[in-house]
């Protein structure tokens, strides 16, 4: 009781307050302001998909289907033909941006390289259609995204494991020579 009517006569809770106020006062903020000051995304971040291109331009997929296969959220769709010499011809390949849950199962099960995340994280738009993305449009997200260095960059920095990490240990069993068995 007489330290509740303390607390009410000299206003110790409002003093508090201040207290805390005036030491922050001159502290930078915490926070930003976001589509003023935008915060850079990591290195690998999992954003807007592309599909890669090789040196000389061309896309990398070649249909297999095992990144739609992988796709927990089913929002990866391609459709092959037949070409000439009997290898698969991508027609189309459709990203429901929308659908996706930005796993990296995709990227992961491309044995070749063929699809990755970008760092870019901002669109927006008013209809659904903006966000289904065809090859034409992931294409495009490989020379906005991956231009240059970046795009050679990206697979050895933030996707493992590659086949040169397969290597053997020489110093295991299995890849010594044997000292018995080299004279036979």
């Amino acid at each position: 009781m007489k330290n509740s009517l303390i607390k009410i006569m000299f206003f110790t809770e409002i003093l508090k307050g201040m207290a805390l106020t005036f030491r922050t006062l001159f502290k930078p903020a915490v926070t930003r302001r976001y589509p003023k000051v935008k915060v850079p995304a990591q290195p690998g971040f999992r954003g807007l998909h592309a599909l890669a291109k090789d040196n000389t331009g061309r896309m990398k997929c070649v249909g297999c289907g095992l990144c739609g296969a992988y796709c927990p959220s089913q929002c990866i769709h391609i459709y092959t033909t037949e070409g000439e010499d009997h290898n698969k011809v991508v027609d189309r390949y459709e990203i429901d941006v929308v659908r996706c849950i930005f796993c990296g199962f995709c990227v992961e099960a491309c044995p070749f390289g063929a699809i990755t995340l970008s760092e870019h994280y901002e669109y927006s738009n008013y209809s659904r259609d903006a966000f289904y993305m065809n090859k034409e449009k992931l294409l495009g997200n490989w020379d906005k995204y991956f231009e240059g260095e970046k795009g050679k960059q990206y697979f050895k920095k933030f996707w493992r494991p590659l086949t040169e990490d397969f290597k053997g240990d020489p110093a295991q069993a299995m890849f010594s020579k044997i000292p018995g068995k080299e004279k036979r």
